[in-house]
């Protein structure tokens, strides 16, 4: 026996060594009964059989001898694979997938009286058949548990709530009429649900969704998945000192956002080994807890579009606030420096958004009145064209003056 065995392993390779050998027993005794032993060795004497059943005890002993230590390592192993795999996966989706096994079994114990009629293959199918609806209700309930579980909350609202709110709907309902556009818009009230906003590397690092998680603009939970914090860390383990201290401002950035309003950010360990990128990772994810990916990265953006996962970017957030110039209008601006067309000054409004100024070169260090000419949206972000007002070179102290 293996020296390395601990007492329980070695008490189990014992009992599968002893089941081997019951094997070989019954294996001995049939062939010593059957037809074929009886016609061609049987004048040979009660010894040969005794001998022939003994051979095959003691082969499948030495057989279960050597093997069961293999088995008990490969079995322990099996186990902690699968201890592995479910411990990482959240409550909510182990509970999911117990309960879509459990239906699974039902429906293959309700139709195995008619199959186990079936000739030849009904001893079989049976246990074939349970194995199959075990598995395809154990990942069916942990992949869609939650609309499952969405489309039973929204059945008992719209059913339940109705009726307990009728009393309080009859004035409304008396002073708007009954009209089936209103149970439309109440059923779907009281069927809203905030999806969960999952956050990528780069948005985290950028900083600017603490400010509007501050604001109580996003709702729902803020979803933080594992590997992104571990590939967040592997930032802040880099050698290079700007990977380092975008790192380190990330996660200070996830600690200040849990500290403002505990609860509202959940770490989930739900992880995809089959897959190495993250933005796959996100967009499974995604998927799997019917959510929104948070974001300012323009692939993941498009790429999560193409495969119908929702984002938020941020990006689009910040240029949709932007203040709006239109053509005629009149605006201030603090020339910064030479434009890269002939004459042209640059200026910056406060949000960052570039303002080319006509024959601005000199009017360079100063601040002038403009009127807009013409504005340009690009995928770098917004561009505004202006002309100084007065041509006589006033700048903006002179002419309020």
């Amino acid at each position: 026996m293996n020296a390395k065995l601990t007492k329980t392993e070695k008490i189990v390779s014992i009992v599968i060594t002893v089941f081997f050998g019951g094997f070989g027993l019954t294996a001995g005794l049939l062939f010593v009964l059957s037809g074929f032993f009886q016609m061609n060795y049987a004048a040979n004497g009660l010894w040969l059989a005794i001998l022939t059943v003994a051979g095959s005890v003691c082969l499948m002993l030495i057989v279960g001898f050597f093997l069961s230590p293999v088995l008990v390592r490969q079995t322990q192993n099996l186990i902690r694979w699968w201890e592995s795999k479910l411990s990482k996966l959240p409550a909510a989706d182990l509970m999911g997938a117990v309960f879509g096994l459990i239906i699974g079994l039902i429906i293959a114990l309700l139709i195995e009286p008619s199959l186990s009629g079936i000739p030849i293959v009904g001893r079989f199918l049976p246990l074939l058949i349970s194995a199959f609806l075990g598995y395809l209700g154990f990942s069916l309930g942990l992949k869609k548990w939650k609309e499952i579980f969405n489309f039973s909350r929204l059945r008992s609202l719209t059913v339940k709530d109705r009726k307990k709110d009728q009393k309080q709907d009859n004035d409304t309902s008396s002073a708007l009429g009954d009209s089936p556009v209103m149970d439309i818009l109440l059923e779907n009230s009281a069927g809203f649900i905030a999806f969960p906003k999952i956050l990528d590397t780069s948005v985290i690092i950028d900083g600017r969704v603490s400010d509007i998680y501050k604001t109580g603009f996003l709702s729902g939970t803020i979803v933080v998945p594992r590997f992104v914090l571990t590939e967040l860390q592997h930032i802040a383990d880099s050698s290079d000192a700007l990977k380092r201290n975008r790192g380190r401002r990330g996660l200070d950035i996830l600690n200040a956002m849990q500290k403002d309003r505990q609860g509202d950010i959940q770490i989930v360990e739900t992880d995809f080994f089959e897959v190495s990128e993250v933005d796959a990772k996100l967009v499974l994810l995604a998927r799997h807890m019917d959510g929104e990916i948070l974001t300012n990265d323009y692939n993941l953006n498009k790429v999560a579009e193409l495969q119908g996962i929702r984002v938020l970017n941020i990006n689009d957030l910040v240029n949709a606030l932007k203040p709006v110039f239109l053509p005629g209008e009149e605006m201030v601006v603090h020339v910064l420096r030479e434009g890269k067309e002939q004459r042209q000054g640059v200026g910056y409004l406060d949000d960052g958004t570039m303002i080319v100024v006509d024959t601005g070169k000199k009017y360079i260090n100063r601040t002038i009145y403009t009127i807009v000419t013409s504005v340009l949206q690009t995928s770098a972000g917004r561009m505004i064209f202006v002309k100084p007002k007065f041509e006589d070179k006033r700048v903006f102290t002179e002419a309020e003056a």
